[in-house]
């Protein structure tokens, strides 16, 4: 089954700059599991999930069908990573006690998807995805990315980034809903790593393929004017949408 590579290409900017997870998220999900030999982390991009998930669970699986993104990853010796599609993996059957997608599951075939968690996951084991959009500062920050985000980019963005603009209400779930708190990314971002973790968007690199074109300078004067002296970093935050559900099924 072929998948949409939107990120091979700026895999080592994925590792440099998008957003470690809380570790609150991984300790809350870890709760869940009556047991915690094997963790999926399916993908896994350059592993930020995978690597999160060491301190709960003895092994972690973590799987991507991007070459280049494997070639990029967090090493760490607790996780074993494959270039494998989400949809057929060569995880043994109900070997998993916890699967987890970040930022991933609006790119995957859902029915497939889900055919494969059901066969992996021991009976009662945890399914969880989560998703972010922009980044949030202060509101003349937030505005000016949005703008650059959805105006300037809008026309780059595909269908499935829209699941995440809509924080994966369409997005299918046929596993037992558990009521999760919210959670926040928050960290401290230089200049330089905002303009980083936006050059990994994928519609930028659609944008720049397309126009011959980079975008980004000019945005780049524009916002410097908002932020200030460039070697400040601030306190950026972005709210994750969660779902989590147990296996049923034996």
């Amino acid at each position: 089954m072929s998948f949409k590579d939107h990120f091979s290409k700026q895999s080592d900017l994925y590792v440099q700059y998008r957003p470690q997870y809380p570790v609150e998220l991984f300790s809350f999900l870890a709760s869940l599991t009556p047991e915690h030999q094997t963790a999926w982390d399916c993908g896994t991009g350059n592993g930020q999930a995978a690597t999160g998930l060491t301190p709960y669970f003895q092994k972690i699986i973590a799987t991507d069908p991007s070459e280049s993104q494997i070639k990029n990853s967090l090493s760490h010796p607790k996780i074993i990573y494959r270039t494998e599609p989400a949809e057929s993996t060569s995880i043994p059957s109900h070997s998993i006690d916890l699967v987890t997608i970040a930022q991933a599951l609006h790119w995957f075939h859902f029915e497939e998807f889900y055919q494969e968690v059901r066969r992996v996951l021991k009976k009662e084991g945890i399914i969880a995805t989560w998703c972010y959009r922009l980044p949030s500062f202060s509101k003349e920050m937030d505005e000016a990315i949005l703008f650059f985000h959805s105006d300037t980019l809008g026309d780059y963005w595909l269908a499935e980034n829209r699941m995440v603009e809509q924080k994966y209400a369409t997005i299918p779930f046929p596993f037992e809903t558990i009521e999760a708190p919210i959670f926040y990314i928050r960290k401290k971002l230089s200049f330089h790593g905002l303009i980083g973790h936006i050059r990994s968007w994928s519609a930028l690199q659609k944008f720049m393929r397309e126009n011959n074109e980079d975008p980004v300078p000019a945005f780049e004067k524009e916002l410097l004017k908002i932020w200030g002296d460039p070697e400040e970093e601030k306190s950026a935050s972005w709210k994750l949408t969660l779902k989590v559900g147990r296996n049923k099924e034996k």
